[in-house]
């Protein structure tokens, strides 16, 4: 008898043994597939933005937007499905090849589950292959440049940045038509190149014609003679497609573009490039965003977080952006539960509708570009206002303003 009760203690101490660690195993694979299995480990995010740089005011913007998205769409608690959202943010100095030391950073040292960037399409051009090399998902947040989600777009990139399409799209509604002549002026880089491409086809398309394509350095300080070859193509219009704080505008002004028949338009920047903008006053163009222009409940907290965190100072033009890719991450772990595997991101995310602070955006599930709502726009002088604002004409639906898909 005590042999026997000797085997059957054995048999079942074994038993234990086999039943435990094939616990422990299914719990390792779960941690491979990109669910930790522990709710205290923190989900990390890695942000790439330019903190030094000619787009260090967008890196900003971006910043406090993802600060304030995380807060909202959290409830303040930074916490999705039991876990903690943590982010590390890393300066590109706009720089690509600092872009990607620090992307390789991120990915291998601080092991990240999502990258978000960058302020610009030359540095996330050099990061995107990042994304697919290392299997993680990568918000593309504000860079706009057609090729990212086109030509170099891979499956784990998702957009919350509209497109140069979109905008020209919106750009050339507002002054395209049949027999229109039109010149363009763009900074020479993929932004710039991208931008005029889109302009182009979709001007065409409503009749107009494309009598000069200018670029200038996006460094240069003195764009006369960018300006004069556009004057001497004797354009009706002058559309401008520029990001930076070397913006051609009071130049554009003081050559008196306006004054020898050419009509401008663009895109309505940021608040300091406004600022520059008093000549063009009267001018009909299109905006991304600014802070009057939308009209919803995620908005209004927006501004009023904003003003009141930040010394007065109102959202601008890559704020609600930030806002924005935030928001996405959390919305797309919440449906998975918090599990960070990219597969089940991916397949999470594709088709994914969410509120934003301009409204609702879907990400596209053949291009992963996020459509969304765009303003059509008139510059006005406004009583305590010492810049030119932005005011509505109309809305600009995330259907009628779809770029073409590239990829």
């Amino acid at each position: 008898m005590n042999s026997l009760r000797r085997r059957v203690i054995f048999v079942c101490v074994f038993a234990f043994i086999l039943i435990f660690a094939s616990a422990c195993s299914s719990k390792e694979t779960k941690s491979e597939n990109g669910n930790s299995g522990d709710e205290s480990k923190p989900i990390k995010v890695g942000l790439l933005i330019s903190q030094t740089g000619g787009l260090e005011a967008y890196g900003k913007q971006t910043l406090r937007g993802f600060e304030l998205g995380l807060e909202y769409a959290t409830n303040g608690t930074n916490e999705v499905a039991g876990r903690k959202i943590e982010f590390i943010v890393e300066d590109t100095e706009t720089k690509p090849e600092v872009a990607v030391k620090k992307a390789t950073k991120l990915l291998e040292d601080d092991e990240v589950d999502f990258l978000v960037g960058s302020s610009s399409s030359g540095d996330t051009l050099a990061v995107v292959p990042l994304a697919e090399e290392y299997q993680k998902i990568m918000i593309v947040e504000p860079a706009v440049a057609d090729s990212i989600t086109g030509s170099e777009f891979n499956r784990y990139l998702f957009r919350t940045a509209r497109n140069s399409s979109q905008d020209a799209v919106a750009g050339a509604a507002a002054i395209a038509g049949e027999g229109v002549k039109i010149a363009t002026f763009a900074p020479d880089y993929s932004f710039g190149w991208d931008g005029v491409s889109a302009f182009k086809e979709a001007a065409e398309k409503l009749g107009a014609e494309i009598v000069h394509e200018e670029y200038a350095d996006p460094s240069a300080t003195d764009f006369t003679s960018n300006i004069q070859k556009v004057i001497d193509s004797k354009p009706d219009y002058l559309f401008v497609v520029w990001a930076g704080a070397n913006s051609p505008w009071n130049q554009i002004g003081d050559m008196k573009v306006q004054e020898r028949g050419i009509k401008i338009s663009t895109g309505a920047p940021d608040i300091a490039a406004l600022a520059t903008m008093q000549p063009l006053i009267g001018m009909e163009g299109f905006s991304v965003y600014y802070h009057d222009l939308p009209n919803n409940e995620i908005n209004d907290w927006l501004v009023q977080e904003h003003t009141a965190r930040y010394n007065g100072d109102v959202p601008d033009l890559f704020t609600p952006g930030g806002m924005t890719a935030a928001m996405a991450i959390v919305e797309a772990l919440k449906k998975t539960e918090g599990d960070t595997d990219a597969e089940l991101l991916i397949e999470t995310l594709e088709g994914m509708s969410f509120e934003t602070p301009k409204g609702k955006m879907t990400f596209r599930a053949e291009d992963h570009q996020a459509l969304q709502t765009l303003y059509a726009i008139k510059l006005e002088e406004k009583d305590g206002v010492a810049y030119p604002v932005p005011v509505l004409v109309r809305e600009l639906s995330p259907e009628e303003t779809a770029p073409p898909v590239r990829n």
